[in-house]
């Protein structure tokens, strides 16, 4: 089993990236849910770099690569449906070197438009991210880039804690991290940046639900993907460092239907102006269908990872 994702790791990514990225905001709001009108935490991570959260692990990657003389000419490799693509393209254009990214042909337009307009070289493999993936280990290894993993890479993890940091910034009690769940990089890193008070819960789309397979299974088991957030939740299996660093510690998993997605996502652009794709609305979707109650002791922060998506899927 990998090893667990721990808070140093976390402590040392936010030290590198600072300054590097956008500090996103919180704001308190009220939702309407299955229990009634509760209060919320928003963390407005979508307002990122790169339109998701991505950028912070990537970054860090980068930089600590840097350090140790470990970045090429050659530049980064990394296999993505989307989000992890958009903010390795975003972080290698920062840094000054190439970025080649490896998608698979479910990958939207909107995103690939992006990638291409931060300067990859974007290349599609496969209808399956296992398969880009499979090539894209291949294509670093013959060109000695330097290979980056969507969500399951330990500085890749630990920035993707970072959130958890700015968020005890900004919220002085402990809190109910609520999280949208693929590989389970996000999950994990703010799993290791978050206070040993603080309560986590992971939330998926009944039909990519990676992490809920997992628990019920008692390891990692390949999924197939049958869901409307597939293109941000496509992992098809658990990351190792995530199951790893959620075996060691407790973390509620939750699944949601993809009607309770198209909810959320509603109610965050009527109540809000809040644009978000799919997968990010899976963690608001918990709290308004009541499968999420509301905890007495502590607010629910609610992570919005996520906005690469287009005005017209609503």
């Amino acid at each position: 089993m990998a090893d667990t994702m721990d808070h140093a790791s976390v402590i040392r990514a936010g030290a590198r990236i600072d300054g590097l990225i956008r500090r996103t905001p919180t704001f308190r709001a009220t939702v309407p849910t299955a229990h009634g009108d509760i209060p919320v935490i928003f963390k407005l991570e979508f307002l990122q770099y790169g339109g998701s959260f991505k950028v912070r692990g990537s970054l860090n990657a980068l930089l600590h690569a840097e350090e140790e003389g470990r970045l090429a000419e050659a530049g980064v490799v990394i296999a993505s449906g989307g989000n992890a693509a958009i903010g390795a393209a975003w972080a290698s254009r920062l840094r000054g070197v190439t970025c080649t990214v490896v998608v698979p042909t479910t990958a939207p337009d909107i995103k690939i438009e992006k990638l291409r307009a931060l300067g990859a070289d974007v290349r599609t493999v496969g209808d399956r991210y296992a398969e880009a993936a499979a090539y894209a280990a291949e294509l670093a290894e013959s060109s000695n880039a330097l290979a980056l993993h969507a969500y399951d890479l330990p500085d890749i993890v630990a920035g993707a804690g970072t959130v958890a940091l700015e968020v005890q910034d900004d919220i002085p009690e402990p809190v109910t991290y609520v999280v949208a769940v693929g590989g389970g990089g996000l999950l994990s890193g703010i799993v290791a940046g978050s206070r040993d008070d603080d309560a986590i819960v992971g939330v998926e789309p009944r039909g990519a639900a990676t992490l809920h397979t997992a628990v019920a299974a008692r390891r990692p088991v390949d999924i197939d993907i049958d869901s409307i957030a597939g293109d941000s939740l496509g992992a098809t299996q658990i990351g190792s460092i995530a199951w790893a660093t959620v075996s060691a510690r407790p973390v509620e998993s939750l699944v949601v239907d993809d009607s309770a997605l198209l909810d959320a996502r509603t109610l965050l652009w009527e109540e809000f102006r809040i644009v978000v794709e799919h997968g990010t609305a899976a963690a608001l979707a918990a709290i308004i269908t009541g499968e999420l109650a509301p905890p007495s002791d502590r607010p629910l922060c609610v992570v919005l990872c996520g906005a690469n998506t287009a005005l017209t899927s609503y």
